[in-house]
C-alpha cells in the first residue's frame, strides 16, 4: 500500500518496469528509467546536506527533469515547494524565502534569480538543468550523469508534510498550503478511482505539473500505471495531433482547452475515437460545451474539482456513476461536502439554495504556512475548510458550482456571478469562448460586461447575443456590454484570469 509520496515510482517500477510511463515531445522514459533517474537526484540532494523534513523549492516547465526532480526529492524524505513558472522574480523571492527552501531545482532560465538568492534565507544550494551553466548554481546533468541510480526512500510518515504549494495571490501575496503525505496521496487515489484510470491507459495532460490539477493527475498515472503523454506548453494542434497519434483513451485539461479544441477549423480531421472520458477541472465549464464535445467525440467529459488547499483534485463526476454535466460531483471517498449560508458557516442550506461551499476530510490542508491568521479565516477548528465557492447541492449529493465568491459582480445590489453569464453565452451556437468581468459603475456600482471569442468563420452581433442572454437570465444578470476578442487572459494552468479582462477592454460598453 503506498502512503507517501516517494513509494510512488519505486512501487511503480516494481510493477511495471520497462512499461512506458512518459511520453514527452521525443522522448519515452520507462517506470523503471523514471524511478532510477530520480534516485540520482535524490542521492545529489543527500550529498548536498538535505535531511528529511527540508524544504525544497522546484520551479521548471513541464518536463521530464522536473519529474523526477519531484520525486527525487519526496525520496529524500524533503518537502516539495513546487512553484509557478510564470512568477515574476519577486514572487520567486517571496516563495523561497517564505517556505524557507534549504535548496532549489529550477530550470537554467530561473537559474539568475535563484542563484541570486542563495545565501538568502534558508537556501544554500541552487542546482539548475539546460545547456548553459550559470556561475553559483550546480547542474542537474552532473547529478544525472554522476550519481548512482539506486536509493532507498527515506521513511515518512503519512501525516507528515509532503508538498507546500502557494496560491495564485490574485489579493495580496500568495499563501502556501500545507499538503500532508495522506492527503497528496488521497488526491492522486481519488483521481484514478472516480476516473477508472488503469494501466491500459493513455492519458493526454498539457497541465503544468506545477499547478495542484497537474501533479495530481501525474501521481494518478504513476499510481496506476497508465502511459502520461506530457505537451509541456498547451495548443489545440498539440493536443489534437498527440489523441490521434497515440490513440489516447483520457485528456484531462481546463476549460480553455476544450474551448480552444472545439473551435479549432480542423477538429473533425483529427481522429478522437480512441478517447474513452475526459476530465475537466480548474473552472467550471458550461454544460452546453461539455455536451457539445460529447456530440462530436462520442466521449464523455467528466468535470472535477480542486483546490490548492485541498492537495489538487478532490470532487468528480465518477466514471462508473452518474456524470451530470454541469456539477463537479461528488466528494472523494471519506471527504465531505456542505453548503452554508455565506454569513454564518453554522447554518446549512436547503437542497438546491446557494450559499458556501465547504469541504472537510483527509484531504484538506495542515494550514497555510509560516500564517497563522490565513489558517484561521479559512480552516474551522471542526475540520470544515471554507472554500470561497458558490454553490448549491442537488438530492443525490452532486454540487454545482455558481462562482467564487471574490468573483461576484454587485451591481445595483444584485448578486451576478460571472460564471453564470459564462454558461449562457457558450450555449449560443456561434461562441466559442466567453469571459466576464465586472466595470465600477457610478450609479450601479459595477456591471458586468462579457469578452466573446467566437467560432472560426461565425457572425453573430452583440445584440444577439444580449438578446439570447435575455431569454435564459434574469434582466440584472444580462451583460450590460459585449466585446469581441481574440484572445483572454489565463493562468500558467489555463484558467480565466478575470480581474484581468480590464487589460483588453475597449471602453465600449452597450448599455441595454
Amino acid at each position: 500500500m503506498i502512503t507517501t509520496l516517494a513509494e510512488i515510482l519505486p512501487h511503480a517500477a516494481r510493477k511495471h518496469a520497462d512499461r512506458t510511463a512518459v511520453i514527452i515531445e521525443n522522448r519515452r522514459f520507462s517506470f523503471h528509467e523514471l524511478d532510477a533517474l530520480s534516485n540520482r537526484v535524490a542521492n545529489g540532494l543527500i550529498a548536498s546536506g538535505i535531511n528529511p523534513g527540508d524544504h525544497v523549492t522546484l520551479c521548471g516547465p513541464s518536463c521530464w527533469e522536473w519529474l523526477v526532480s519531484y520525486y527525487g526529492i519526496a525520496k529524500t524524505g524533503a518537502v516539495v515547494n513546487p512553484i509557478n513558472v510564470m512568477l515574476t522574480p519577486e514572487e520567486v523571492r517571496y516563495a523561497v524565502t517564505d517556505s524557507g527552501a534549504r535548496a532549489a531545482i529550477a530550470s537554467s532560465d530561473k537559474g539568475a534569480a535563484l542563484v541570486d538568492l542563495a545565501g538568502v534565507g534558508n537556501l544554500s544550494e541552487v542546482v539548475l538543468w539546460g545547456n548553459a551553466p550559470v556561475a553559483g548554481a550546480s547542474m542537474l546533468s552532473d547529478w544525472l550523469q554522476l550519481g548512482k541510480p539506486e536509493f532507498t526512500p527515506l521513511p515518512r510518515k503519512p501525516a507528515d508534510l509532503a508538498a507546500i504549494c502557494y496560491t495564485s495571490g490574485t489579493t495580496g501575496f500568495p499563501k502556501g498550503a500545507m499538503q500532508s503525505q495522506r492527503a497528496v496521496i488521497g488526491a492522486a487515489v481519488g483521481t484514478a478511482l472516480m476516473a477508472a484510470r488503469t494501466a491500459h491507459d493513455r492519458v493526454i495532460n498539457a497541465l503544468p505539473l506545477s499547478h495542484v490539477y497537474g501533479s495530481c493527475v501525474l501521481n494518478a498515472a504513476m499510481m496506476a500505471g497508465s502511459t502520461l503523454i506530457l505537451i509541456p506548453r498547451f495548443s489545440e494542434l498539440a493536443v489534437l495531433s498527440a489523441i490521434a497519434e497515440h490513440r489516447a483513451t483520457l485528456m484531462d485539461g481546463v476549460p480553455t482547452a476544450y474551448y480552444y479544441v472545439l473551435a479549432h477549423s480542423n477538429f473533425e480531421k483529427y481522429d478522437l475515437s480512441s478517447l474513452t472520458r475526459c476530465w475537466v477541472g480548474g473552472q467550471t465549464l458550461p454544460a452546453a460545451k461539455s455536451l457539445e464535445f460529447t456530440a462530436r467525440t462520442g466521449c464523455p467529459v467528466h468535470e472535477v474539482w480542486g483546490m490548492t488547499e485541498l492537495a489538487g483534485a478532490t470532487a468528480a463526476n465518477p466514471v462508473y456513476g452518474p456524470n451530470k454535466p454541469g456539477t463537479i460531483g461528488i466528494p472523494y471517498p471519506g471527504n465531505a461536502f456542505r453548503v452554508v449560508d455565506v454569513n454564518d458557516a453554522d447554518k446549512e442550506m436547503p437542497r438546491g439554495e446557494r450559499g458556501e461551499l465547504m469541504f472537510r476530510g483527509p484531504l484538506v490542508m495542515d494550514g497555510y504556512y509560516n500564517n497563522p491568521k490565513g489558517t484561521a479565516e479559512t480552516l474551522r477548528p471542526d475540520g470544515w475548510l471554507h472554500t470561497g465557492d458558490i454553490a448549491t447541492m442537488d438530492e443525490d449529493g452532486y454540487a454545482t458550482i455558481v462562482d467564487r465568491k471574490k468573483d461576484m459582480i454587485l451591481t445595483a445590489g444584485f448578486n451576478v456571478y460571472p460564471a453564470e453569464i459564462e454558461r449562457v453565452l457558450c450555449m449560443h451556437p456561434a461562441v466559442a469562448l466567453a469571459a466576464v468581468g465586472g466595470l465600477p459603475d457610478e450609479v450601479k456600482g459595477e456591471l458586468a460586461k462579457a469578452y466573446v471569442i467566437l467560432k472560426s468563420g461565425a457572425e453573430v452581433s452583440c445584440a444577439a447575443l444580449v438578446a439570447h442572454c435575455r431569454e435564459h437570465l434574469a434582466a440584472y444578470k444580462v451583460p450590460r456590454g459585449i466585446q469581441f476578442v481574440t484572445t483572454v487572459p489565463t493562468t500558467a494552468s489555463g484558467k480565466i484570469m478575470r480581474r484581468m479582462l480590464k487589460d483588453v477592454d475597449d471602453g465600449s460598453l452597450s448599455i441595454n
